[in-house]
């Protein structure tokens, strides 16, 4: 039997010149840091390998030294494409200072391409980055003078446009497990990601290159689980033991048994964030949760939105999600970003996107770093910083409502919360709402084409994007429309009906959301939008429990269709949903008997099957629904 256990020096010196390398990690999970530290050794000893092509999915990196900043050497890398490049500073230099060949690719679309490569096929197909930098017509996701070749192409198939991401061999792939055994089986049970390792070591394997695996631990051969075998032995051709220091769970925290399901810890312990901007920010996100949805929470400040949900008590409410392959428990930030406390599942990260690429997902929260008048969003490139796009552009697109999230202005901007109202004590230098964007990650323009809702949130003021253009809707309590949000923006935005924010997000006590779901009156879970002439009725977590609940619903109803004048697209949701058993005829007789004449389509909502048999039969059946 080949000998497969070998020191990272020996591994590595199998990658010749010119090889395209994938490595594995997102942030510091799951990123192989020994056989890194050795490659970055070999080259400054050797001079080789030199001019490598780096492949990546997520930014295996802490925003400093560790992970692929350790490769940012000129004659290592001569191109480089990657989904994430924020944790990844170094080698982004050399990307904008145009010494290597530098292409950002949706995050979601990188690791969709290795299980491509895997596969055998030319390449994927899918819809996400039109319209954005990576859409051909925009650059193709080049972000180098450089990097001529054309990776993205656009299709035209049936009249629709897509775009096709070509595939490519894999010549090495660094990998990282917990445990392999002699032959090279490898399981991640101390890892708090899946990750993309089973389709990275496939794809090397059928381009017929190198697949070198490093692990905390070797186990006795035949010992292993099947079933928690990620890695296959007879694709792995090197194991490597990493140092400890070299293999911690996140470059956060070296061990936590709640991120990789070992245990759980009482998230009632996890302490609340300061009242600040960001926590205001994610208090105004977490009014838009869709009770009983699923929900993706982005880096930055959408990470304090799973540190508000927990502080409400509403985690078993909603499923929170992170694009690495966390479902459910509390997202975490910072370094350990992508790992989850208390997940109910770990999938793989291409898994994932396939979910949320399919319109899994109820709403996603994300980073906005920069708006303009069109509702376009930068979140990639600004100047000679290179953050790119990670999962932003898969997600964006394809979440079913948005909610993006950022401070008004950049630059030292600083204020203070007193007795419910926002002060600026100090304005940032940087505009964000700006005439145009430098970069097009998130398309407003695609937004308003599809009918997608979104909302961009900051400490101040929140907008949407209407066939106006972007409209102010809300302001905070203690600001000033015209010297706090106007004389700060590049564009004048749609001013119409603006309303005050909620006052609760402004104060220290809990705002009491979860007590808010059963005890909203019907006239605030009733809303007209006059300017969109939509009606939308939410009627989640409500329990219905009498007659003169149902004829208050159709009252408001009928009073708000009745002086609107004209038909209204009505929306209904109703997850969480309970009603007395009965009762359930009654209402459905209710709605049936409500003037059609009302509505210009109707449309329904609950994840819950069992109110969609019921109640979608008896509309049916009562000619409400086709």
């Amino acid at each position: 039997m080949v000998k497969k256990v070998i020191s990272p020096e020996d591994a590595i010196s199998l990658i010749r010149d010119g090889d395209t390398v994938a490595i594995s990690g997102f942030v510091g999970i799951g990123t192989p840091e020994e056989l890194i530290i050795a490659l970055e050794k070999r080259f400054l000893e050797t001079g080789h390998p030199r001019h490598l092509t780096l492949v990546f999915a997520a930014a295996p990196g802490d925003g400093a030294d560790r992970g692929v900043n350790r490769l940012a050497h000129e004659g290592l890398v001569k191109r480089a494409i990657g989904g994430h490049w924020s944790l990844v500073p170094k080698l982004g230099e050399l990307a904008v200072e145009n010494k290597i060949e530098a292409y950002n690719l949706p995050l979601g679309c990188v690791s969709q391409l290795f299980r491509v490569i895997a596969g055998g096929k030319p390449g994927l197909r899918t819809k996400v980055g039109l319209k954005t930098f990576v859409d051909p017509r925009n650059g193709g996701g080049r972000i180098s003078d450089k990097a001529i070749d054309a990776l993205v192409e656009l299709d035209i198939i049936k009249g629709q446009e897509w775009l096709f991401y070509k595939a490519f061999p894999i010549d090495v792939c660094l990998l990282r497990g917990t445990t392999a055994d002699p032959q090279g089986n490898t399981t991640s049970e101390r890892e708090a990601l899946e990750l993309d390792v089973t389709s990275i070591a496939m794809a090397a394997h059928n381009s017929d290159g190198v697949v070198i695996v490093q692990v905390e631990r070797i186990a006795q051969t035949g010992s292993l689980a099947p079933k928690r075998v990620l890695i296959p032995g007879a694709l792995v051709d090197c194991i490597v033991k990493s140092k400890p220091e070299n293999h911690h769970q996140t470059f956060g925290t070296p061990y936590e048994h709640a991120f990789s399901g070992e245990m759980r810890v009482p998230l009632e312990e996890v302490p609340p964030m300061p009242l600040d901007e960001r926590k205001i920010m994610a208090r105004r996100a977490v009014m838009e949760l869709p009770i009983g949805g699923v929900v993706n929470l982005g880096i930055g400040i959408p990470e304090g939105v799973a540190s508000v949900a927990a502080e409400e008590g509403l985690l078993d409410q909603v499923t929170l999600s992170a694009e690495a392959g966390t479902i459910g428990g509390m997202p975490q930030g910072g370094l350990d970003f992508g790992a989850s406390l208390n997940p109910d599942a770990i999938i793989a990260t291409n898994t994932q996107f396939d979910f949320y690429d399919g319109g899994g997902i109820d709403m996603a929260c994300l980073g906005m770093a920069q708006a303009d008048k069109y509702g376009n969003v930068n979140v990639s490139k600004f100047g000679k910083r290179l953050a790119g796009a990670g999962g932003f552009i898969n997600i964006s697109q394809n979440a079913t409502r948005l909610v993006l999230t950022g401070a008004f202005t950049a630059g030292g901007l600083k204020v203070a919360v007193k007795d419910g109202k926002l002060r600026i004590l100090q304005e940032g230098k940087v505009k964000k709402f700006v005439d145009q964007v430098e970069h097009i990650t998130f398309s407003g323009e695609l937004a308003h084409e599809t009918g997608q809702p979104v909302l961009y949130v900051t400490e101040r003021c929140v907008f949407s994007v209407t066939q106006n253009g972007m409209e102010l809707l809300e302001v905070a309590p203690g600001i000033d429309v015209e010297r706090d949000i106007l004389e700060n923006m590049d564009f004048m935005p749609y001013i119409n009906n603006v309303r005050p924010m909620d006052q609760r997000i402004f104060r220290d006590e809990l705002m009491g959301i979860r007590q808010e779901q059963s005890d909203m009156p019907m006239e605030r879970r009733i809303v007209l939008d006059r300017e969109q002439g939509k009606l939308v009725i939410n009627l989640r977590s409500l329990k219905l429990t009498s007659k003169v609940e149902i004829l208050q619903i159709r009252q408001v109803i009928e009073e708000l269709c009745e002086s609107y004048g004209k038909p209204v697209e009505m929306m209904a949701f109703y997850d969480g949903f309970e009603i007395k058993e009965n009762l359930k005829d009654e209402y459905t007789d209710m709605i049936s008997a409500i003037n059609p004449d009302f509505y210009k389509s109707l449309v329904h909502y609950t994840r819950d099957p069992f109110i969609r048999l019921k109640f979608g039969a008896e509309l049916r059946k009562r000619e409400v629904l086709g």
